[in-house]
């Protein structure tokens, strides 16, 4: 009976070191909008970063990509210009892009052997687009609204596991009305916004939240923009310009004609004061 409960223990042991990784460090997960910044945790730091290496496998292939290796930027990789070391080894990525979601891997190596386990971070990045790019009124547009993450396992069940929403809100907080339609992917981590636009819908504020067991992790604002405001404001830039070309026209031209203008009045002048002392001269040899 003590046999069994012992393999009975070992079972759960096992069990319990591939829920939570046989690193034995828990994996983070950061959530982060596309066009920010930010700080992925390296939780195995040793005091001096030089023994200090980030791995990257993105969520297209198996392939990893070294990152960081003893402290020091891999000059061959694409988000080099990016990359930088913070406070406690962790990795900044400036201008995060929807390429940049996957799995990171802090490890620390001496003299050659690495020193304890990984310390895994997931980077789960949040993009909206629109289906048009100039809307304007009557147009039914849809906004997208999708979150790459690292497939380890399925949209699906990753959202039931660890709690995790996708929703639109509008400007006020307030989840769609009934003119607005909202589907959702089965196979992606994606939710859409369906909508005809109205005049009053010009300027509105569309944001998408991601949350993780009822706590917002990261958003994304959309402002619909329509296409007319956008022509009227392109019309009158133009108008000014115009404007601005035809007095510049009219005052290259006019300069040499006042120019030219001045020098006959200057001459006319001349002439008249060199006449006028002989007129005087004639009348008194009269006298």
């Amino acid at each position: 009976m003590s046999d069994n409960n012992h393999l009975c223990l070992l079972g759960l042991i096992f069990l319990s070191s591939l829920l939570t990784g046989v690193s034995g460090v828990d994996d983070a997960h950061v959530f982060i909008s596309s066009g920010e910044d930010v700080r992925l945790p390296c939780n195995n730091a040793l005091q001096d970063c030089t023994s200090t290496d980030w791995l990257y496998n993105n969520r297209h292939s198996n392939s990893t990509v070294e990152l960081i290796g003893l402290g020091i930027k891999k000059r061959d990789t694409e988000r080099h210009e990016r990359l930088s070391l913070g406070s406690n080894c962790s990795l900044n990525i400036r201008n995060i892009s929807t390429e940049d979601s996957g799995l990171y891997r802090c490890q620390q190596y001496v003299k050659y052997r690495q020193q304890g386990p990984d310390a895994g971070v997931y980077l789960h990045v949040l993009h909206v687009s629109s289906s048009h790019t100039e809307i304007s009124s009557g147009l039914s547009v849809t906004l997208f609204c999708q979150l790459y993450s690292y497939p380890r396992v399925s949209c699906d069940d990753w959202i039931r596991s660890e709690r995790i929403d996708l929703f639109w809100v509008n400007q006020t907080g307030v989840k769609s009305d009934s003119r607005y339609q909202i589907s959702s992917s089965s196979g992606h981590c994606i939710i859409s916004l369906n909508k005809t636009l109205l005049n009053e819908d010009d300027n509105r504020e569309w944001r998408c939240e991601v949350t993780q067991r009822d706590h917002v992790k990261t958003s994304v604002t959309y402002t619909v923009k329509s296409s007319a405001e956008a022509d009227s404001t392109t019309a009158v830039n133009k108008h000014v310009i115009k404007v601005i070309l035809i007095i510049v026209e009219f005052a290259v031209f006019a300069a040499p004609t006042v120019i030219l203008l001045q020098i006959i009045c200057a001459r006319k002048a001349e002439r008249k004061d060199s006449q006028q002392p002989a007129e005087i001269d004639i009348n008194t040899i009269i006298e």
